[in-house]
């Protein structure tokens, strides 16, 4: 994985979101209560924070949980909720020692079809039905990971073009994009009162 993403808007973030499939889950985590920004740029922070090029899921789930959750606390704050992102974040890791031997790439590497990942992307702790559909549109439309039926298993993230999420997001005007199609959608949803 060495491919340029634009989704935490800042040249050395988006590179570290680019090289590093931790990095990557990690800010697809993060992505929720919080500018999508704000959320991407998350790992490159972590990252910093511990003196590190790079994330490590082993490092991060040994990590002292209070120490881990002060890294993340720190002004500016790494999320809106810092402390339970943090434990979001090693409960990830610890799930990715355990399962992929801290191999975050391990998790789509060797599925054969969009269906097996999908599946295997909603275990991870914290990814719900949605975000693991958005990540597997990210992981095919950017990463060039095409298991047989990834783009039906991402559902309607995985439609080209269809500028729905940070799946669709590779530059100013597409984010422009995604952000109308969220506001449209918000704006819809206050109208049947949902």
């Amino acid at each position: 994985m060495d491919v340029t993403l634009h989704l935490a808007q800042q040249p050395e973030a988006d590179e570290l979101l680019g090289r590093s499939p931790l990095a990557a889950l990690i800010g697809m985590l993060l992505d929720q209560q919080v500018p999508m920004e704000w959320a991407f740029a998350g790992p490159y922070t972590i990252a910093q924070r511990m003196g590190r090029d790079d994330l490590d899921a082993q490092e991060i789930a040994s990590y002292d949980p209070e120490a881990f959750a002060a890294l993340l606390s720190t002004k500016p704050a790494v999320h809106r909720y810092p402390g339970s992102m943090a434990k979001r974040v090693q409960q990830l890791c610890q799930y990715l020692v355990e399962h992929y031997d801290a191999d975050a790439t391990a998790v789509w590497k060797d599925v054969t079809t969009g269906a097996e990942l999908l599946t295997r992307l909603k275990e991870l702790p914290g990814f719900g039905p949605q975000k693991a559909q958005i990540f597997l549109a990210l992981l095919g439309k950017q990463l060039g990971v095409h298991p047989k039926g990834w783009r039906e298993a991402a559902g309607p993230y995985g439609a080209p073009k269809s500028f729905r999420s940070v799946a669709d997001i590779t530059d100013p005007t597409s984010l422009a994009k995604v952000r109308a199609h969220k506001q449209e959608m918000k704006a819809a949803a206050k109208t049947t009162g949902e």
